[in-house]
């Protein structure tokens, strides 16, 4: 028994002083990386002022409010038109601003705005960025002009014939080809074939006259015409046109309805 017993006592001083030998622990090994919940709440507490004084500033101060409106490439429309219809509330905040229903506002008012841009000005201004259609052709009713763009819309009626636009003639009445296309398709089709005009030749076009699909007719300055036939490969037709009015530049009338045989005629 007392053998045992101080073979027991051995073990028992040994593990006490095994662990008298190592060093207390104070804490966790990241401890010394902690914030100090003070700090915490300060860096919390300065993150929300700095938003809340944003939102005030941007919402609730007079320092970012509607005090301007400029419209900006105007040429038939004025910039008061534009501004009334537009209704940009003055005084509100520039933030708040709804561009999306100003752009939807001048679209439904204009039909002769094409694209229109709704811009914040900082601090205190909007500007409106308006492009407007141009027209491309005419159609003459009642004494008026319909004014048609490179899309085939016709955008507006006005009392004096813009300058340098030509008159479009449908003499369709007739045209066995409505059966096929419509009105609509045909002033396509001559929207097509004006677009597709040389430069100088476009300049002296004065009337595109379409009786059907497949016969369209240029009357150009000087009682010159052009036969162009229908508006396909007119890119080809143009090239063809343009030698053909510089080989024979005293003719008349010029046919390029079938551009690989070309004709002139006439004095």
């Amino acid at each position: 028994m007392a053998a045992g017993s101080t073979t027991a006592e051995k073990s028992g001083a040994n593990k006490s002083k095994g662990s008298s030998e190592r060093p207390p622990r104070t804490g966790t090994r990241n401890s010394r990386f902690r914030v100090p919940a003070p700090r915490v709440l300060l860096v919390a507490l300065g993150v929300v002022a700095l938003v809340a004084g944003g939102i005030w500033a941007l919402y609730g101060s007079t320092w970012f409010r509607v005090e301007r409106v400029k419209t900006f490439g105007v040429r038939v429309l004025t910039p008061g038109e534009i501004e009334a219809v537009a209704a940009v509330p003055a005084g509100a905040p520039l933030v708040s601003v709804d561009t999306d229903a100003i752009e939807v506002r001048l679209r439904q008012g204009f039909p002769r705005i094409e694209t229109v841009d709704v811009v914040r000005s900082w601090p205190h201004g909007i500007g409106l960025k308006v492009t407007e259609r141009q027209p491309v052709l005419l159609l003459e009713k009642g004494g008026k002009f319909i004014e048609v763009d490179a899309t085939g819309m016709r955008f507006a009626t006005v009392d004096t014939a813009p300058r340098g636009v030509p008159r479009l003639v449908l003499d369709t009445a007739t045209s066995p080809s409505l059966r096929r296309f419509d009105a609509d398709r045909l002033l396509r089709e001559a929207v097509r074939v004006r677009g597709e005009l040389p430069g100088e030749i476009a300049e002296n076009t004065r009337v595109v006259r379409v009786t059907s699909y497949d016969s369209v007719t240029l009357e150009l300055t000087k009682g010159r015409t052009v036969f162009w036939g229908s508006g396909e490969h007119g890119r080809v037709k143009a090239r063809v046109l343009t030698a053909l009015m510089k080989a024979s530049p005293k003719a008349g009338h010029f046919d390029v309805s079938a551009p690989t045989a070309p004709a002139s005629s006439g004095s």
